[in-house]
């Protein structure tokens, strides 16, 4: 099992666009932009860089304004392919980070996730996906998704170990910032 190291992780935030999170149950609505923005706001903090794709934003509109207002300067990828992973723009941005540890948060939990995180994994990655910040228009879907996920050897966690797993320890300058956002 491995932990989220701040110096080796993207945030990849992907296809959080009003369109298609309107066709989510409100409480996985406000979960997933609550905790993605907590997301955000850490890896800004901790100076991790964050990707964000867009699926086939002329048709769906762009990002959730709130989230990319919170991701100031990060790349925004357009994209028809539901895998991040086989978009090449994005692929290009991922490897100027030159990390390998991927952070998915987004929709829809068993079709962008699911193929992101399945392609990224094979090409290895070590990868993990934020249960609390992902959503499917089905629960059935998004747990099918993760059951998947878990026995491909994807990991799956949630806002908060991350959170603490980038910090690694209440000595860290950003402990008092970043712990607030949990409150």
């Amino acid at each position: 099992m491995q932990i989220c190291h701040s110096n080796n992780s993207v945030l990849c935030l992907v296809d959080i666009q009003p369109r298609l999170l309107s066709a989510m149950d409100q409480d996985e609505q406000a979960a997933l932009i609550n905790n993605s923005a907590k997301l955000i706001q850490a890896s800004q903090q901790l100076e991790l860089p964050c990707l964000i794709s867009e699926q086939y934003p002329s048709g769906l509109g762009n990002s959730h304004p709130e989230l990319l207002e919170l991701a100031t300067g990060a790349p925004v990828i357009e994209k028809t392919v539901f895998s991040c992973y086989s978009c090449d723009d994005w692929r290009e941005q991922l490897q100027t980070t030159q990390r390998k540890q991927l952070i998915l948060a987004g929709i829809e939990a068993h079709i962008c996730i699911l193929q992101t995180a399945l392609e990224s994994h094979a090409a290895g990655f070590e990868v993990f996906v934020v249960e609390d910040a992902i959503a499917s228009r089905s629960f059935n879907n998004k747990f099918n998704a993760i059951a998947r996920l878990r026995t491909a050897g994807v990991q799956i966690t949630n806002t908060e170990s991350v959170l603490f797993e980038w910090l690694q320890d209440a000595k860290h300058p950003k402990f008092k910032s970043i712990s607030k956002l949990i409150s």
